[in-house]
């Protein structure tokens, strides 16, 4: 039977001291890492099936055999823990609950792909996880577990951590090379391939999401086919409208139903209405889909664009106005939009003022085909995954959940807010 095991020791008041780690089993896996190739580690990390947990969902083995193996070229591994996308909070829990888990998955990664230094790029809200991050890494540094002649293996490795400035935009990761290296973040052009030909200072890079090297870390000290039994879990974050908010840990292709009951089910006398199942990018879905599963390849989820991304499920129940969520979510990425392609730049701004228009009592009819085809006019033809996520959740409410759009536009006013009221 599958054991829960990435939120195993979050809860321990000794979980950020590194002896407390080790005796726990901690940095076996990268004491085994460093004792094979570092070709057989990335095959070690291939064959358990991993696929990165920062939304693309890409396998981790075969992302980092795309950087160059000569020993000539420096290469870095990069950190992405700038978590912005709304409703997700999993990678804070982890950097909170279990640095040194991180902390031992990048030094693994980074032997991996043979680069001398790594950095993290931390969001910089993330205050008290700074603080936990700078203490585990000093008694790293302290321990052997970082530096020079790591574990006496002839293997160095330094750990930067920087934070960046609170821009959504680079959770893209050109545009948090870009913000690593000091200038505006701004994703970049392409070709050439990035960021593991051309990465950081333009050098070969792998960048990976915190709960992916965490759970490296595991699968070094555990070995593939140990991680393979437990079914390649995932951490949800699960919010809105449900009795117990908070990060799961789930199989893979856990139900949103599932999510639901794991967060203790709705509020009493609440009925489920819709949610968003990978954060605010992914399309909103309805109750038919409550039994979908929520996993990077079955097709079911793929509806209108909606997609696990960050497996960020946001519940909404009977008492929510579709037209206001939907009117928020594109205030946030108009207001998060770099400006640097006309679709997202102008496109969040036309949306926002029709939203605005509707929800004050001036909407026309004609507005709903509008909305479609501004949307429209986004898909496909933005730089980055920035201004495409916009669309997903006006197509999925226009289709799913039009009456409310038109009672809006009709009468001046929600007939949701009124039905809760009563």
């Amino acid at each position: 039977m599958a054991e829960s095991f990435l939120l195993k020791y979050i809860q321990e008041p000794d979980h950020g001291e590194v002896d407390a780690y080790v005796g726990r089993g901690g940095y076996e896996g990268l004491r085994r890492a460093l004792g094979m190739a570092p070709a057989q580690v990335i095959e070690e990390v291939e064959t358990s099936g991993l696929r990165g947990r920062g939304g693309a969902g890409f396998g981790t083995g075969r992302k980092w055999k795309f950087v160059p193996t000569d020993p000539a070229v420096t290469k870095y591994l990069v950190v992405n823990a700038d978590e912005g996308e709304p409703g997700t909070f999993k990678d804070r829990t982890l950097i909170e609950g279990d640095p040194h888990r991180l902390i031992e998955g990048i030094a693994i990664g980074s032997y991996a792909i043979g680069a001398r230094q790594a950095f993290i790029y931390l969001r910089r809200e993330f205050h008290q996880g700074r603080a936990i991050l700078e203490r585990a890494i000093a008694q790293a540094y302290a321990k052997g577990y970082l530096g020079r002649n790591i574990q006496g293996s002839g293997y160095d490795l330094d750990l930067v951590m920087a934070t960046g400035a609170g821009a959504y935009i680079a959770g893209e990761e050109t545009a948090l090379l870009e913000s690593l290296e000091g200038r505006r973040a701004m994703p970049r052009l392409k070709p050439p391939f990035y960021p593991a030909v051309k990465g950081l200072y333009m050098q070969p890079t792998a960048l990976n999401n915190v709960e992916t090297l965490c759970h490296v870390a595991w699968i070094l000290a555990k070995g593939h086919q140990w991680y393979r039994d437990q079914g390649s879990p995932i951490l949800y974050s699960i919010s809105g409208h449900v009795r117990r908010p908070g990060v799961y840990e789930l199989p893979l292709g856990t139900t949103i139903r599932k999510g639901i009951e794991a967060a203790d089910g709705l509020h009493s006398g609440r009925t489920f209405k819709a949610c968003f199942p990978g954060g605010s990018s992914s399309a909103i879905l309805p109750a038919n889909f409550l039994d979908t599963p929520m996993d990077y390849d079955l097709a079911k989820l793929d509806v209108y664009g909606s997609m696990l991304g960050s497996a960020a499920l946001i519940v909404m129940d009977d008492t929510t106005c579709l037209v206001e969520v939907v009117a928020r979510t594109v205030e946030f990425y108009r207001e998060e939009s770099c400006g640097k392609c006309t679709p997202c730049r102008e496109g969040t701004v036309w949306i926002s003022q029709v939203f605005d228009r509707i929800l004050h009592g001036a909407g026309r009819l004609e507005d709903i085909e509008l909305l479609d085809g501004i949307a429209r006019g986004m898909t496909g033809t933005c730089f980055c995954p920035l201004g495409e996520s916009v669309p997903p959740a006006i197509y999925s409410t226009l289709r799913f959940f039009r009456p409310e759009y038109e009672h809006h536009i009709k009468t001046g006013s929600c007939d949701v807010k009124a039905l809760a009221r009563a």
